[in-house]
Parts: structure tokens; sequence; C-alpha cells
């Protein structure tokens, strides 16, 4: 696999820089070294001679400038208290550690090359330039020189934590697409035992009564088989819309919702399990709106409560209430009576599906209590919020 371009640019680019760097050093202090040798008798030319070498020798060293900044910075600093061309590296080198080192670092460096140029003027000075002048120029080059290495490290940190800040936020995000598909795992989980465990205990039932009875009329062995079917037939359509959730667009598949409670209390009836519903505030006949979360929430309650009953007392009557009003709460209930006779034999409960309602409940602000009647029976009850 080739690499990327990009990429390749990216690594070659500074070393065109240093490059560029070292050329161009060289070419101001040979030109400074130049001007030397024009003045005749200012410098002997063995000692300008001497200075260029050493001085080029020094923009070479420029080369390991990112890789020991502080290191070269020092080689070049003791040159130029003897090389004039040394001294131009030197001031690049001082340039490399104020961006790369803390500012400790690059003010003791700038410090260390005022001190070595004071040196190389005091061993070779200038009669037409003035002291202080020279010294407000030195001290001023060394000053613009440092601010600008402070700027571009500045710069630096501020991409690296902008980098790290988006990197972090990446994490985050992904993370929180992971929670977002745990929770939708878990809804459709949810979802699936409240559809199907309604259907599926229909079946349960009615195909143990057959078992049980064996002396059923064929009357009653037809109906029984009727319901069987028309249940299954349901819990088919019921997990393709359950399934469709994870296809289709949040939003576009229709969930269960409060109006469907009464349907749902006719599907029982017709299963053979006597049901009484009480709503005398119209909650489930749409007279009064109901949040369309607390309106799911209501239906599950109901559609697991009416399972439990069907599978832990089968033929029991089962009575349903539901009251409520806008800006205060919600509340229903669901108590079936004693068993009537015994149990087609079918698995214990595991207590998911009342550990589900408890959730639902939990999740829109409300609470689940469940526990047996001084009948004999049981009685779920839940409460839910209902904003005005």
């Amino acid at each position: 696999m080739e690499p990327d371009p990009d990429r390749r640019r990216g690594a070659w680019r500074p070393r065109v820089t240093d490059v560029a760097l070292i050329v161009l050093c060289a070419l101001v202090g040979l030109y400074a070294a130049a001007l030397r040798l024009a003045v005749p008798g200012a410098v002997p030319p063995a000692l300008v001679y001497a200075d260029m070498a050493i001085g080029l020798l020094g923009c070479l060293g420029l080369w390991w400038r990112r890789r020991h900044p502080l290191h070269v910075a020092t080689v070049l600093i003791v040159l130029s208290t003897f090389s004039e061309v040394a001294s131009i590296a030197a001031l690049a080198a001082v340039f490399t550690v104020a961006s790369r080192c803390p500012t400790r670092t690059a003010a003791a460096t700038a410090l260390a090359s005022l001190l070595a140029l004071g040196l190389y003027f005091v061993l070779r000075p200038e009669p037409a330039v003035p002291l202080w002048a020279l010294v407000v120029l030195l001290v001023t080059v060394h000053a613009a020189v440092v601010g600008w290495g402070m700027l571009v490290r500045s710069r630096h940190e501020l991409i690296e934590s902008l980098r790290e800040r988006a990197a972090a936020a990446e994490i985050e995000a992904a993370l929180r697409s992971e929670r977002a598909q745990h929770e939708a795992r878990e809804t459709l989980a949810r979802e699936m035992h409240d559809a199907l465990g309604h259907r599926l205990s229909l079946l349960s039932v009615h195909a143990g009564a057959l078992a049980y009875h064996r002396g059923a009329s064929a009357e009653e062995a037809a109906r029984a088989a009727d319901v069987i079917r028309e249940n299954a037939h349901r819990a088919l359509q019921d997990l393709r819309e359950v399934i469709g959730v994870l296809r289709a667009p949040v939003g576009e598949v229709p969930l269960p919702d409060v109006g469907d409670i009464g349907e749902l209390v006719g599907e029982t009836v017709r299963a053979g399990t006597p049901v009484e519903l009480h709503d005398e505030h119209g909650v489930t006949t749409g007279g009064r709106p109901v949040p369309a979360t607390a309106g799911r929430t209501l239906y599950r309650f109901v559609q697991e409560s009416l399972t439990n009953a069907r599978r832990h007392a089968p033929g029991a009557p089962v009575v349903v209430r539901i009251t409520g009003a806008p800006g205060d709460r919600i509340e229903a209930e669901v108590e079936n009576g004693a068993p009537t006779g015994p149990a087609p034999a079918a698995p214990a409960g595991s207590g998911a599906g009342l550990r589900g309602l408890a959730e639902r409940a939990t999740l829109v602000g409300g609470a689940l209590e469940h526990g047996p009647t001084g009948s004999g029976g049981w009685r779920v009850g839940m409460r839910l919020p209902w904003p005005p």
C-alpha cells in the first residue's frame, strides 16, 4: 500500500524549511564576513576565513535543531563568541528553543546569546557604531526572536489542545452512541417481551387447556383452536412490527398507545378471560389526551398484567381500573381473583415482566407496586405523572 501523498509532503516540509534556514544563515553570515574583508587592515584575513569555516559548520548544526534544540543552541552560542557567521545561526537556534522549550529556558538561552555577542564585540569592537546603539540593537533583535518563538509555541500548544479536545469529543460521541445502542437493544427486548408475551401466553393457556381437558367437546376444542390460530397469527404480526423498528426510521413504525387498551381488553375477553374495564375519565377513549410516552407505558402495563393473570390464574375474573386527571397523575391497577381451577402446565415466570414494568414506570417518573390481595388474588398498580 502506497503512503499518503499528503502525509509524505507533511513529513518533508520541516526538512525543506531546515535546509532553507541553513542556507539563509550561511549567506547572511558570509555577507557580513565579506564586508569585514572589504575593509583593509580591520581584521586579519586568516581570522575572517577561520570565522567563515567555523560559522558554516555551525550553520550545518541547525539540521538537528528540532531534535536537540537546547544542545544545538548551546554549541552555536559558544561558537558565536569568536565567529560572526555562527552568531546568525545562533539566533535561529534561540528561536527554536523559544518555540519548543519553557519560557525560562528560552529567556536563559537568549541572555546567554547576548553575553556571547557582547564578548565577541569586546574582542572585535565596532568603532563605527556607538556602544549604546549596538546594545539596543542586540536586545531588540533577541527580544523579537524570543517573542516570535513563544508565539509559535503558543500556536502549536493551542492546536494540540484543540486536537485533544476533538479526540475527547469523538470518544464521548462514541460512548454516547454505544449507550444509545445499548438502550435501543434494551427497548427492543422490552417491546418483544411485552408484545409476544401477551400472545404466547394465550397460546400457552389454550394449548394447556386442550391438553388438560381431554374430554372437551368438539365445539370447545374448535373455539380453543381458533384462539390459538388467531393469536399465533397476531404474534407473527407483532414480531414483524417490532423487527420493523430496526429497519424503519424513528417515528414511522406505529407503537401501541393508551387508545389501544380497549382493543386489548376485547381480545382477552374473546380468548375466554372475563375482564372488566373501568375508565371513569375517558382516558382510553381519547376523552383526555395523554402524553405518548405515558400512554405507551400504560398500555404495556395493562398488557403485561393481563398476560400474568392468564398465566397464573386462568379463568379468574380480572378488573382493570384507570383514573386520573391532567396536572396530577394517572393511576391504573389490574386485579385478578383467585384461580377458579387448576392451572395448565406452564413454566414459572422469571419476574422479567414486572421488572420491565418497574423500569418503564421509573423512566417516566412513575412507580409500580404489586402484591397479593386478601381474597387470594393478585393486584398490580402503577402511578404515572400526567402533565397539564
